[in-house]
């Protein structure tokens, strides 16, 4: 068995529908035919730079506000920058965003701070667009699926 690499998801999820997402992104990360990888979720609000640290890889979720990510996952950055700047350089990243309006201002946001960080994003972040879908748990299942069976090979 290869060495176990670890998949951090930073998700935020305030309502029913977000816990669906992010039930979905556990759900194909944890797929069991994924057997190399330990896969936690934290709420941006309880994440610590120790948890970014632990990370081979992370998933961030957020809901957009006010054409913006959640005040939480924005917390979450703010926190863990300086401690993890340095240290978590090419980190390999995905998103997903619950978007209302159109997720742009969200995913430039994500992008300028993850780029301060020198994070590697391994995919577009998927954007969930108006009113909601079962498919956005699909597509969310898939992405942790990917990311997690990425890691496990050592593609990402």
């Amino acid at each position: 068995m290869s060495e176990v690499k670890h998949l951090l998801i930073v998700a935020h999820n305030p309502s029913p529908n977000t816990q669906k997402l992010v039930d979905a992104t556990l759900r194909g990360a944890m797929h069991e035919d994924i057997e190399a990888v330990e896969v936690k979720h934290i709420p941006p609000l309880q994440a610590v730079p120790d948890d970014v640290l632990w990370a081979d890889a992370i998933i961030l979720g957020t809901t957009e506000n006010f054409g913006y990510m959640s005040g939480a996952l924005k917390d979450f950055f703010d926190r863990i920058y300086y401690p993890c700047l340095e240290h978590t350089e090419a980190m390999p990243f995905a998103a997903y965003i619950r978007a209302g309006l159109d997720g742009t201002g969200t995913k430039i946001a994500i992008g300028k701070i993850t780029t301060g960080l020198k994070w590697k994003p391994v995919q577009e972040m998927v954007i969930l667009h108006g009113d909601y879908l079962d498919e956005f748990e699909d597509q969310c299942e898939e992405l942790g699926m990917l990311m997690a069976a990425s890691l496990e090979a050592g593609i990402i």
